[in-house]
Formats: C-alpha cells, sequence, structure tokens
C-alpha cells in the first residue's frame, strides 16, 4: 500500500477531511496527526501568513486525530478521511520551461504541432543541435541573447526558448484555489489528448508578502499534444479538474532546511500501469535554469499580488521519451496509472491517472469552505 513516507525529521503541515466536520489543518508528529484548526488558524493560510509559523506550531498541543496511516488511504472520497491538498486558498501558478533538457521537448512539441507519431525524427533533427547551445546557460544573460542570435539565424528559435532562456520566466496559473488535489486522489487528464506525462516538480509555499515558507511535491500534468498544437492552448492543456496535485505535506522551513535544501533536491518519479508497464524518471533540481528565488520574484512584487498567498510549481527537468504504445510515438499516460513523485526530505505524492471526467467533480471550492469554518464557529 503506498504511503507517504514523511521522515523523521522536519515540520510538516497539511490538511486533511475529517468526516463530519470538514477540512481542518494539521501538523505531523510521530506518525500522528494533530489538528491545530482553531479561530487563529482556519486555514493553511492563515498559518503560512505567521511571522513565525514554526514556532507557533511547536506551541500547540493540538488534537489527536489518528495516525497518518488512518488518513491516507488511496481514492477515499466523499465523507471519507483522507489527506487533502496542502493548499487552500492560495492561488496555484506554475513556472514553465525552467530546465534546458525540458525545453528542448517543448520545442519538439511546437515542431510535431501535437502529433506524437513526429516527435522522433524531430528529435533527431533537432534536440542535439539545440541541446548543445543551451547547456550552462543563465537565462537573460548576454551568452544566452548571443545563443539566440546564433538559434534565430539557424531557424530554430521558438517561443518556449524565449522563456527558457530570455529575460522574463513563464509563469502561469495551474489553477484555482482549492482546486487542486492531494496524495492519494485521482488526477485527470482531458479526454481529448492521446500525448501526455506527468511533471515531478518541487512545490514552494509562499506567503503574501512573497516570504518561501515552505516546500512540498507536485504533479503538474500535462498535455503535451493540446500545448503542442499552439501555446495559446496553455489554459486547456494545464487546468482541468482534478489535473493539479500537490503534497503530501509542506515541510516548513527552518534553521535547518530551507531554500537551498531545495536547490539540492533530488525527484524521483515512477509509472506503474495496470498493463504492466513501469517507467522510472528524475528531476534534478540542481540543473535548473532559473533560480527558484528568481521564479518566486518574477510572480509577486509590485506588479502581482497575492493577498492570500501562492504555491509555486518550479517546473520540472522530466520529459519522458520512453515508448509505451509503439516505437517512435514515446509515452503517454494509460487509465489507472500510478504515479509515484518522491523526494526523500519531502516524502512521496502517490496519485492515480484517471480521466478528469471521470475523476470527482470539484464542488467544495472557497464558499464551502467558509461555511464550514463558520459552522465550527471557527470564523469571528
Amino acid at each position: 500500500m503506498p504511503q507517504p513516507d514523511l521522515p523523521d525529521e522536519g515540520v510538516f503541515v497539511g490538511r486533511v477531511w475529517r468526516p463530519d466536520i470538514g477540512p481542518a489543518v494539521v501538523v505531523h508528529r510521530d506518525g500522528r496527526l494533530l489538528d491545530v484548526t482553531c479561530p487563529e488558524v482556519t486555514t493553511m493560510r492563515d498559518l503560512l501568513e505567521r511571522d513565525d509559523p514554526v514556532g507557533w506550531l511547536q506551541a500547540q498541543r493540538g488534537a489527536d486525530i489518528g495516525s497518518l496511516s488512518d488518513f491516507a488511504v488511496m481514492g477515499a472520497g466523499g465523507n471519507d478521511p483522507r489527506l487533502l491538498s496542502p493548499a487552500d486558498l492560495q492561488a496555484i501558478k506554475a513556472s514553465g520551461v525552467t530546465f534546458a533538457a525540458s525545453m528542448v521537448e517543448r520545442v519538439i512539441e511546437e515542431q510535431a504541432a501535437g502529433d506524437p507519431d513526429q516527435a522522433a525524427a524531430i528529435r533527431a533533427r533537432i534536440g542535439e543541435a539545440i541541446g548543445a547551445n543551451l547547456r550552462g546557460i543563465v537565462p537573460g544573460s548576454d551568452r544566452a541573447a548571443e545563443v539566440a542570435r546564433i538559434l534565430k539565424s539557424e531557424g530554430l528559435w521558438s517561443q518556449y526558448l524565449e522563456v527558457g532562456i530570455g529575460p522574463d520566466a513563464e509563469i502561469f496559473t495551474k489553477c484555482q484555489p482549492m482546486a487542486s488535489v492531494g496524495w492519494g486522489a485521482d488526477v485527470g487528464l482531458h479526454p481529448i489528448s492521446r500525448w501526455n506525462n506527468p511533471e515531478p516538480e518541487i512545490v514552494l509555499a509562499v506567503d503574501s508578502s512573497g516570504r518561501v515558507r515552505g516546500a512540498t511535491l507536485g504533479n503538474d500534468v500535462n498535455l503535451r499534444d493540446v500545448e503542442g498544437r499552439s501555446a495559446l492552448l496553455l489554459g486547456k492543456a494545464k487546468d482541468n479538474n482534478a489535473s493539479a496535485a500537490i503534497g503530501p505535506f509542506i515541510r516548513m522551513f527552518d534553521a535547518e532546511w530551507g531554500l537551498d535544501q531545495v536547490r539540492a533536491a533530488e525527484l524521483t518519479l515512477r509509472v506503474e500501469g495496470t498493463d504492466g508497464f513501469v517507467l522510472d524518471g528524475r528531476s534534478s533540481m540542481s540543473q535548473i535554469s532559473r533560480d527558484p528565488a528568481d521564479l518566486v520574484a518574477q510572480a509577486i512584487g509590485r506588479h502581482h499580488q497575492y493577498p492570500d498567498g501562492f504555491m509555486l510549481y518550479l517546473g520540472t527537468l522530466f520529459a519522458p521519451t520512453q515508448d509505451r504504445d509503439a516505437p517512435g510515438q514515446g509515452f503517454t499516460h494509460h487509465p489507472g496509472d500510478i504515479v509515484t513523485i518522491r523526494e526523500p526530505a519531502l516524502g512521496a505524492l502517490t496519485n492515480t491517472v484517471r480521466s478528469c471526467t471521470d475523476c470527482p467533480s470539484w464542488t467544495f471550492g472557497t464558499a464551502a469552505l467558509m461555511r464550514s469554518l463558520a459552522g465550527r464557529g471557527l470564523l469571528a
């Protein structure tokens, strides 16, 4: 049975569904979940906005509501106890094209116009030429500008290269607040897609002042054919029912663990199909082209505010090319695939792949959360 596999060290906070009560903010201690929801901290947003959230958590006894395994139940729904996405009121944002290797795959998608049958030939023709030019490049630098000039002269320029090595990062909205799913939930693919893949990523938890308060794992589900047809279809490719998975818990930044550890994180991914197919992949944050702090700064500032904070996917190195169904067609999901994203300091995020039309509909939004909290006497 998959488990979140949280390490022994660290301060981990998350959200769970308590039967007949509703969403609760919890802290994980020694395998137990303690409900710390109170009038001071009604939401994860409230916790992350505190000046010293770790100190506040350490001062709380909380209500012991059970073991982690009591809530870590794959496919649980309705009124069942289960893990929720640790994000609630935060905007869910994502950074695109932040690794050179996956940037090349985005160019290939564009050149193939979303047709997986064309990908192998295009990869052979232009992949190495672009990749060789991009190794070790710093986005926005003088060298990046010179590489851009060379690639344009060779007819290899792309909108993906513009955001990959140009001065401005791609920051987009992955889904609405309250729409992300957590550990154990079904994760959704739009039914029109025939070429798609998981994207294992670190997700930063950022408060309304731009302070990074912690990090977790995410699956930024990617529809390669839809985005490949046109970058203007990014919303259709990225924002669908259950298409954003985050969890299992946020590891809070403290004296021992912070942004430097995020920069050195090593993610692994495993896809296990009901057909016996297994795909293993990795994403090393040491190879990211843009520093996480720069991505946060590009997302928030005088130009853009987030009163409830935001969660920020940092992008992935992983872009699968392993054939699954036919030679030259690469990888695509099958319904029932089990996807596990793991990082030793953050635990493991596991989800089951379905069509987004087969995943439970998203019905518990911000208004429902406010009514739930008010009914429990937690709102003044």
